[in-house]
């Protein structure tokens, strides 16, 4: 009677372990041929870019310098990410990330800091190099680095970088498309003297 248990219970086992496995060989040949014709993204762009017009005039705004952000640029230059810190070890301090045409980043640093210690920051630690770019009126110290490349304008008030992985052609443009302005403050007079380019 006891062996005649353990044997319908064994049974019972082996009839549900070969349920299960049949059941898998129905599943998994369904399931791949409805991936197979499912249409996928595989080569869509995983980048979302981002606005950042209300981050730019709320920058604007606040910073005690004219903040710099590109006008003019190609809808083939997207921007990934913005911020701006009032108050940081390195000053106040604005930045607005892009990616270029070859998906290199570039992006724009601002500080009313001191210049050495933000300008070894933002550019990943690059050398200063004796070579100058003239862009968008001003002229830009070239800076090369096993990181990043840049380059640097050192105003009035503000340090401005343009670095990145890409290009020094990109970074030049990217400068030279750079317009700092102001705010205006509530009365409608402007709360700083807006400039074509970086303060300068």
């Amino acid at each position: 009677m006891g062996d005649d248990g353990d044997v319908a219970g064994r049974d019972g086992k082996k009839q549900k372990i070969r349920n299960m496995v049949l059941s898998m060989a129905v599943v998994i040949p369904v399931a791949w041929v409805s991936y197979l014709f499912i249409p996928h993204d595989a080569g869509k762009d995983p980048v979302r870019p981002i606005g950042y017009q209300v981050e730019l005039d709320a920058a604007r705004r606040a910073a005690p310098y004219a903040v710099a952000a590109p006008q003019g640029l190609g809808k083939d230059w997207r921007a990934t990410s913005v911020r701006y810190e009032p108050q940081t070890k390195m000053g106040s301090v604005w930045h607005l990330g892009f990616l270029d045409p070859q998906t290199q980043y570039v992006g724009i640093e601002q500080s009313n800091g001191s210049p050495a210690v933000f300008v070894d920051d933002a550019t990943q630690q690059a050398e200063k190099t004796d070579k100058t770019v003239q862009a968008g009126g001003l002229t830009w110290q070239r800076y090369e680095g096993s990181k990043y490349n840049a380059l640097v304008h050192e105003g009035s008030g503000v340090t401005t970088v343009v670095t990145g992985t890409a290009t020094f052609e990109r970074l030049t443009e990217m400068a030279a498309a750079l317009k700092a302005e102001k705010a205006k403050s509530p009365e409608g007079t402007p709360s700083g003297a807006p400039s074509a380019t970086p303060a300068g």
